[in-house]
């Protein structure tokens, strides 16, 4: 009797130190205070953009711009090493084109048009030069892999530039390598239940859906699918850790005004 109650008390012990573990080392977010209160605002997911307008176009930063809104991005390398920005890997849906846009080099993704329109793929050096400091950006750093090759020349382009931004992955290995490259920067990771939306319970999409590479990305802000704001892991991060809290994607302007009420910063489509 005695041995069978000191293992359940080491199991007891067990659990409870690997809690503490998960939640003060694992999913901890470094949850650093703001510095510039104006990255915390409503912003714009990859511009105002709507039938006519193109998304991650330049008419919808500068429509966004125009407005005040703060901007959403992706960006992601060209073949031959530039920084674009456009979301999707492939580019279909956009161009019709059926390629990768990393298959492609910056003058070829140039030529493309974006649905129709005279708009073509930017480089995340256009879209510096059009937004010139007038609203901040929220960069999403695009990577499905362990290739962090994006970074150094994202980086480059930021240290160049004299605007507000901060920056935001799903990838942890991105964000910590950006963290060394700017660590000054503010950063975000972008959280969703990977299992749940793929319906697969893999053990990467379990450790992914608990947060449980936090201590590599070490974010300042969580950006929450919408879905999820009620999920425990969520909550952990943003209410007992107290990370901002940015949550996408808000449609439609009732959304907005919930989002408001609950303290969130929304990545917002009007429509």
């Amino acid at each position: 009797m005695e041995e069978a109650i000191i293992v359940i008390l080491c199991v007891l012990a067990a659990l409870i130190l690997l809690s503490l573990v998960y939640l003060f080392v694992i999913v901890r977010p470094r949850a650093k205070k703001c510095e510039n209160e104006a990255l915390l605002c409503d912003y714009a997911h990859r511009g105002l953009h709507g039938e006519t307008v193109p998304e991650n176009s330049l008419l919808a930063f500068d429509l966004a711009a125009k407005e005040g809104y703060g901007i959403e991005l992706d960006v992601q390398l060209s073949a031959d090493g530039e920084v674009m920005v456009f979301h999707d890997y492939r580019l279909a849906r956009m161009t019709g084109c059926e390629k990768k846009l990393c298959e492609l080099t910056a003058a070829e993704l140039s030529g493309l048009r974006l649905k129709g329109t005279d708009e073509k793929i930017p480089t995340f050096r256009e879209v510096l030069a059009l937004v010139d400091g007038r609203v901040p950006l929220l960069v999403e750093l695009k990577g499905e892999s362990t290739d962090t090759s994006l970074c150094p020349k994202v980086a480059e382009l930021l240290r160049e530039y004299g605007g507000a931004y901060c920056i935001e992955s799903f990838n942890p290995l991105l964000l910590g390598k950006m963290r060394k490259q700017l660590p000054l920067a503010y950063y975000g990771l972008l959280y969703t239940n990977t299992c749940k939306d793929r319906k697969k319970y893999s053990a990467l999409n379990i450790v992914i859906s608990c947060m449980g590479l936090n201590f590599i990305a070490r974010p300042d802000f969580i950006a929450y699918n919408h879905k999820y704001r009620k999920s425990l892991v969520v909550k952990i991060t943003t209410c007992l850790f107290r990370a901002p809290k940015f949550v996408w994607t808000v449609k439609g302007e009732e959304a907005i005004k919930k989002a408001h009420e609950l303290g969130e910063h929304p990545i917002f489509e009007r429509r």
